[in-house]
């Protein structure tokens, strides 16, 4: 039987830098995505435990697919308000149960929801659905005059929880000793604010490694910049009843995912039915000992958010650079999904 756990980031007034592929050291985005915590988590891993203990380990997740060791989500933002915590989930792309059909005075503002707290997102996907009072607060969003249900839940707050900007910095040829001036971009959170993600465990007996593993990574830090002390954090456990009621929610008849998810052996109708985005993922991989950098092969995930009719399970992707031959690199395309319920057509 699968366990769940939730861990809480607090990054404390460290800065964080999660870069996208192809918008360069600028941009940065504000939380990680599944393949990003999961590639850190297994580099701190062989780390602590060994070659052979990782090799065993990535060789599990290739063949118990439909029961690997743990599945992770993406990493999305909480944030405390009045002794309450707002957890923000990444909206399902299918309207909600009871969604109007004429919809043109909130269209707009209904769309710019990307992250929903999780008390509208269980109501939404998960009760009694849409309410006309939603509608109205919508509207009146527009006119800059909000009161209700979605406002008092922190609907519009989700931007209250951090602060983008960039850093200038330096850097020195190693030949010419000549400098060059850039500027990259960085995240901070407020005070009682950060990242969190959910943990679905298939061997319970495994809790107590990734945790410590967990912890070992927060004293390295997570994304790019760690050499200038960015992406540091303290967790924290956590799993209250009101992801219980999440979890365990029944009547559904579709599944949203929270992480990113990858398949290269999905059918045909199974795509056809499924209402989502995909993203292409990228980037470098480090070779420890001899450093030496090379692109990894980059590959097309359904992001969080995406709905599909029956679980979906998603596998590792082999993403070894050609000529790559010290080991095999994966990026995880293991997903994570919750139960919801979506209008039938």
């Amino acid at each position: 039987m699968s366990s769940w756990k939730l861990f809480k980031l607090k990054f404390n007034r460290n800065l964080v830098h999660f870069g996208e592929l192809g918008i360069g050291l600028e941009s940065t985005s504000e939380r990680a995505r599944s393949d990003t915590l999961f590639s850190a988590w297994v580099s701190v891993y062989a780390r602590l435990f060994g070659k052979e203990a990782v090799e065993e380990l990535l060789q599990d997740f290739t063949t118990n697919q439909s029961e690997p060791p743990f599945r992770l989500s993406s990493t999305f933002i909480y944030r405390q308000r009045e002794g309450e915590t707002i957890y923000y989930l990444s909206r399902p792309l299918e309207r909600p149960i009871n969604y109007p059909k004429e919809d043109f005075d909130f269209s707009k503002e209904y769309k710019k929801l990307n992250y929903l707290p999780l008390e509208i997102w269980h109501r939404w996907y998960q009760g009694q659905g849409w309410k006309d009072s939603d509608a109205q607060e919508l509207i009146a969003k527009t006119k800059g005059n909000v009161t209700g249900d979605l406002d008092k839940a922190g609907t519009f707050d989700y931007g209250k929880a951090f602060e983008s900007g960039k850093m200038p910095k330096i850097a020195v040829d190693r030949t010419t000793r000549a400098t060059n001036l850039y500027h990259t971009g960085f995240v901070k959170y407020y005070e009682n604010s950060g990242l969190y993600f959910i943990v679905e465990f298939s061997k319970p007996e495994f809790e107590n490694k990734f945790l410590t593993v967990l912890n070992f990574l927060g004293d390295e830090g997570i994304g790019g910049e760690r050499s200038s002390g960015a992406g540091q954090f303290k967790i924290e456990p956590e799993l209250n009843s009101n992801w219980t009621k999440i979890l365990e929610c029944s009547g559904n008849n579709a599944h949203s995912i929270i992480s990113l998810f990858w398949d290269d052996s999905l059918k045909k109708d199974f795509v056809q039915n499924a209402s989502y985005e995909l993203q292409k993922r990228g980037g470098w991989v480090a070779s420890s000992p001899s450093g030496s950098q090379r692109r990894r092969q980059s590959v097309q995930m359904f992001t969080e958010g995406s709905v599909f009719p029956v679980k979906p399970t998603g596998k590792l992707a082999n993403v070894t650079p050609d000529g790559f031959t010290t080991h095999q690199v994966y990026r995880s395309g293991i997903s994570l999904s919750l139960p919801i319920k979506v209008q039938s057509e």
